[in-house]
């Protein structure tokens, strides 16, 4: 028996790409000077993944701005007071505002794998953002000559070539990051908002076929950027019902911390689909102290009482820096925490 255990998506940065970035953006750094220090944190990423034992990796997201607006890099129709996203401790990040359509990725997920996979070893999988994260750059009042259902189409088209390129190009699996998910029932608690986000996202999964979304899932979390959470307060129990209609073969859940994991866990045993692969979040991004392997495999073994373990993965609760410039986790704390998983994981399969 083995049960998988996978990354989600971002590692801090080290410093000097961070800096580097800094001195891009002010016009004293050019493109092939950051490239070079993007290739070299990249390498670097890979191979500490990889010493983790890890049998999946990612590229650490080294590449991205963030893991929301890669796709909107360089586009010139934007403008920045979008949707702002309020954090629990005070801190916000906001997104840009689509001026004017058609509406076209600037950049597509398959560029970051592409490059992974020049240095990777094992196998990489690769996330990319939700449709219904993209599609809040769509203002509230309508584009003169591009109205709402034109830009919903060319999303649908531009988020199934997201997927599809990076399937194409060889990801071992394709992850859809869908934190605004559990967001939109602090937006909207009657669940309407939710629906739409669902139906959007299934509007692109219904463009693959049964055998490819096995190699497709989502990941669900409340947001963990500087060390902050934007939904850790809504109840697990409105979301998951509704996460389970999206047609995936894998579903990345946060759990570790999750103040009732029990009671998630029985929402998941009772509404997930019997084809679908449940990772459980079992290291926690946004607390600084590391896990043990023992903590790791008491919280896989607790999720198999509730989930057969022929349908159980492990991950980590997010990404360990979302966005770029987020260094409230070192480096050297996120692959800690990486080696705990696998090594929690591998205990667990001997206790199971």
């Amino acid at each position: 028996m083995t049960i998988p255990t996978e990354p989600i998506g971002s590692i801090p940065r080290p410093a000097y790409l961070i800096e580097a970035l800094g001195e891009h953006s002010a016009g004293r750094l050019d493109a092939d000077g950051l490239g070079e220090l993007r290739e070299k944190a990249l390498v670097d990423t890979i191979k500490r993944l990889e010493e983790t034992g890890s049998p999946v990796i990612t590229d650490g997201e080294q590449g991205k701005p963030s893991f929301a607006t890669y796709p909107l890099a360089g586009l010139a129709s934007l403008a920045p007071d979008g949707v702002v996203i309020p954090f629990a401790d005070g801190h916000t990040r906001q997104l840009p505002r689509l001026t004017a359509g058609p509406f076209r990725y600037q950049t597509y997920a398959d560029a970051y794998l592409r490059e992974a996979k020049k240095h990777a070893t094992k196998p990489v999988k690769q996330a990319v953002i939700a449709a219904s994260a993209i599609g809040l750059v769509y203002p509230g009042e309508e584009l003169a000559g591009y109205d709402k259902e034109q830009f919903i189409a060319d999303l649908v088209n531009e988020a199934e070539a997201d997927i599809r390129r990076s399937l194409d190009a060889g990801a071992d699996s394709v992850q859809i990051d869908f934190t605004e998910g559990r967001l939109s029932l602090k937006l909207d608690p009657s669940g309407g908002l939710l629906q739409s986000f669902v139906d959007l996202n299934n509007a692109v999964l219904d463009r693959f076929s049964e055998e490819e979304r096995k190699k497709i899932g989502v990941h669900t979390c409340p947001g963990g950027d500087q060390d902050s959470v934007h939904s850790l307060d809504v109840d697990y129990a409105g979301l998951l019902p509704t996460l389970f209609q999206l047609k995936v073969g894998n579903v990345y859940v946060q759990l570790a911390s999750e103040a009732d994991p029990d009671r998630a866990l029985r929402v998941i045993a009772e509404h997930s689909r019997p084809e679908q692969r449940i990772f459980v979040g079992v290291t926690d991004p946004i607390d600084p102290r590391v896990e043990t392997p023992e903590e790791v495999r008491d919280r896989v073994l607790r999720a198999a009482r509730f989930i057969p373990p022929d349908r159980l993965g492990t991950c980590d609760d997010c990404g360990f820096s979302p966005f770029a410039d987020d260094t409230s986790t070192s480096r050297e704390t996120a692959f800690a925490k990486i080696a705990a998983r696998v090594e929690g994981t591998r205990l667990a399969v001997e206790s199971l």
